[in-house]
């Protein structure tokens, strides 16, 4: 009883910020004595707030996270990171990890949490420690006009002269492979190098997080489509913790569900996926 009385207390109190002129203009929530009481009395977060900050590691994924023209990290992940730091009392600190590394990296203690877009899967979940979802991911398609022009279906693509481009360790990878297992799959580190690829002709598919295609295929008329619309797969992004830290999961997973319950995250979502409201921070 006492859990509800502050999970409701949280959702009331974040409802009631969100409507304020201070919200508006931040996008940010303020911390405040209800929100702190989900995530108080748990030995991780305690040690969190002993510290002052919470280390996040991620990678950029567009529009997840980014880096700004100002030098600072700007996308959904990153305010999702920034509002849960604040109503621990803390602040985040950012750290930008390769993501081949970045379960190794948290599981060797080089940050306290990882928010990074990254999709629960049964491989990754014998690894670390997930929350419930906080949002859902699909992978996309965009394809090259000057070297694969005309094609719409997957059976097209899954051919041996297609070349596949991917960041490597994703469920985009991971997605190419089971869908276009007849394709070659080339894998790269940077997500701003599989572009490069696509817009090249050197790969004629790219398969990456939604809706990054769509936005390629946007801003380079003439040289990049999209073969099908909407989302080939579809599935849930958490938080991860190292595996002896699981016991602050139900106070993360009361975070999220008062979030959710606000409809904070899904108006955040929406910023950074229907919108490209923000692309002037980048530029």
């Amino acid at each position: 009883m006492k859990k509800r009385f502050f999970v409701l207390s949280a959702i009331l109190a974040v409802a009631v910020w969100l409507s304020s002129p201070a919200a508006a203009q931040m996008g940010l929530p303020a911390p405040n004595p209800d929100d702190a009481k989900l995530l108080a009395g748990n030995r991780w977060v305690e040690e969190v707030r002993s510290r002052g900050v919470l280390r996040v590691g991620f990678d950029i994924f567009r529009p997840w996270a980014m880096k700004a023209k100002a030098g600072n990290y700007v996308g959904f992940e990153i305010q999702v990171a920034e509002a849960l730091a604040a109503d621990m009392g803390v602040k985040a600190e950012f750290v930008p990890t390769n993501w081949d590394g970045i379960i190794p990296a948290l599981l060797t203690d080089n940050f306290d949490i990882i928010i990074a877009s990254m999709g629960i899967t049964p491989e990754r979940s014998l690894k670390v420690a997930f929350t419930e979802p906080y949002e859902y991911s699909g992978m996309a398609i965009a394809a090259s006009l000057l070297t694969a022009p005309g094609l719409s279906s997957l059976e097209d693509f899954n051919k041996k002269e297609i070349n596949v481009v991917v960041k490597s360790g994703t469920t985009a990878a991971q997605a190419a492979f089971e869908l276009l297992p007849n394709a070659a799959i080339v894998e790269l580190d940077d997500e701003g190098l599989t572009a490069q690829e696509l817009r090249s002709g050197r790969a004629q598919v790219l398969i990456a997080s939604a809706p990054y295609p769509a936005e390629l295929a946007l801003q380079n008329p003439g040289e990049i489509y999209v073969p099908i619309p909407g989302t080939l797969t579809n599935e849930p992004v958490g938080m991860a913790l190292r595996p002896q830290d699981r016991d602050a999961l139900p106070a993360l997973n009361a975070w999220i569900a008062a979030r959710f319950a606000s409809r904070w995250l899904k108006t955040t979502w929406s910023y950074w996926f229907e919108t490209l409201d923000w692309e002037p921070l980048l530029k």
